[in-house]
């Protein structure tokens, strides 16, 4: 019996996310553009906050590991809705683009995973809290030794700049698609009124 209504509920769940199989669901779209955004201004905040005085740099850093802790929830729920069985996509692609397409979207997880987990232990390290908007949440763990919490901390750094360079290369891909090729790879990730 449950087998019996496993494809009746996969159907019901797309049809309730407006999910036709030809386009990403509303949540879907949601969920990456706001992946993109908060990316963006952690990417930003990360490398102009030395530029200012301490008050308004210490300010630029809470506001990044809160941020950070957004996107780490807004990751977990993307894989979550992304593995739950009925909001799976056809591929826009067959063939090696296929394939590279589908390298890339697992490599930008994986590296956005690592950036969240490599965020927390960088604070934690050092022997400080993080900070959700003034939320104080203490270590786990005792600090490591500095050249250990530097190193961290440039593996993030370095991350950090990889997803950025890799996520520009996502966006100037998709936009070879649309005004190049003239597909509708783009478009599975608009908004329904921007299709």
């Amino acid at each position: 019996m449950p087998s019996e209504r496993h494809p009746a509920v996969q159907s019901a769940t797309r049809i309730a996310a407006g999910d036709d199989r030809t386009y990403y669901d509303t949540f879907s779209i949601s969920l990456h553009w706001l992946t993109a955004l908060l990316v963006i201004i952690q990417f930003i905040l990360a490398v102009t906050w030395g530029a200012f005085p301490r008050p308004t740099r210490h300010l630029m850093i809470v506001a990044h590991m809160s941020l950070g802790i957004i996107l780490t929830a807004v990751i977990a729920i993307r894989i979550v809705w992304r593995l739950t069985p009925g909001h799976a996509v056809a591929p826009a692609t067959t063939g090696w683009i296929e394939l590279a397409s589908k390298a890339v979207h697992y490599l930008i997880y994986g590296m956005l995973a690592a950036e969240a987990v490599l965020g927390f232990i960088l604070r934690w390290s050092g022997n400080e809290s993080m900070s959700f908007f003034g939320l104080l949440i203490p270590p786990p763990f005792e600090p490591f030794s500095k050249p250990m919490h530097h190193l961290i901390g440039e593996i993030h750094e370095w991350n950090g700049w990889a997803i950025v360079i890799l996520a520009a290369g996502h966006a100037a891909a998709a936009l070879y698609h649309h005004y190049v090729l003239r597909d509708a790879v783009l478009g599975r990730m608009l908004p329904p009124a921007r299709k």
